[in-house]
């Protein structure tokens, strides 16, 4: 865990003197998104290719935004997605992105089961390695965590984890026992679309224009520069990669692309950015 301190001291320098670093990552959980919220789900193809449209078409619009932006990306992808549609990953490491470990069937992380922590950790890592992939990032599905969780991201070789919402830098966990931990890339609510554009029909939430969207998201990104932090953006192809939604994405990106000092990366250049920043105070 990180120390809670009040801290006005220079908290991260990036590279080649930029002001703030942007992550654009997105959680590629295709069909596991629905069956892990609902175990029905498995046995209703209809609500099933809702998570389908990603790898097969939300994923590609995607790509297409990312190569017209010059953007890198980080794409935190379960097992069975990289077992049930391996050439997306093939497209995904093709355009040089980054793939890493989000689970294996996006079973959110009960602290009253750790059996099944590690084997979604364990099956996840098998499944991505069996496409060619050694991640060197975490993200746990849906932000959840047990006492094990961080435990299990060093043990497991992980650079870093992205799944805590405590600051807008990167910081150092430190584990329980007081050794040093993972590097967090801590993201928030506030950039990711499933938060306003995730449609459950139990539910029903509210489906939000790109006006109000990309409102909250501008806003978001123009404060975490001017505080020269991280900004981490979370997407999903079946969401971002809708028609409309697509346009919301760009409109997006050409926004953040008018400030030469933001610093495009990936979660693993984060990292390594961050390190040797430790290292060096």
């Amino acid at each position: 865990m990180k120390e809670s301190k009040l801290d006005n001291e220079t908290l991260m320098r990036w590279p080649d003197g930029k002001k703030c670093a942007v992550m654009v990552t997105f959680d590629f959980d295709a069909e596991s998104m629905w069956w892990s919220e609902d175990p029905m789900a498995a046995r209703q193809p209809s609500v099933l290719s809702q998570g389908g449209y990603g790898p097969r078409r939300g994923l590609g619009k995607a790509l297409e935004v990312l190569r017209d932006f010059e953007a890198p990306a980080s794409f935190y992808t379960p097992g069975s997605t990289a077992a049930n549609h391996p050439y997306a990953i093939e497209a995904i490491l093709k355009d040089n992105h980054e793939v890493g470990h989000h689970g294996h069937n996006h079973i959110w992380i009960n602290p009253d089961n750790p059996e099944e922590e590690i084997e979604e950790m364990d099956k996840g890592l098998e499944a991505l390695k069996a496409v060619g992939v050694t991640p060197r990032g975490y993200r746990a599905p849906a932000a959840t965590s047990s006492d094990l969780t961080l435990d299990l991201v060093r043990d497991r070789g992980f650079l870093y984890n992205s799944g805590f919402l405590d600051d807008v830098y990167p910081y150092r966990h430190t584990l329980k026992d007081g050794s040093k931990g993972p590097i967090e890339l801590p993201f928030h609510w506030n950039l990711d679309d499933s938060a306003i554009t995730h449609f459950e029909f139990r539910t029903q939430p509210a489906i939000l224009t790109n006006d109000h969207i990309l409102q909250v998201w501008k806003d978001e990104f123009d404060a975490i520069r001017d505080w020269g932090g991280l900004v981490n953006i979370t997407l999903h192809p079946q969401l971002i990669g809708r028609p409309s939604r697509v346009t919301l994405f760009r409109r997006f990106m050409d926004h953040m692309r008018q400030f030469d000092d933001a610093w495009f990366a990936t979660g693993t250049q984060v990292a390594e950015a961050f390190e040797a920043f430790e290292n060096s105070k």
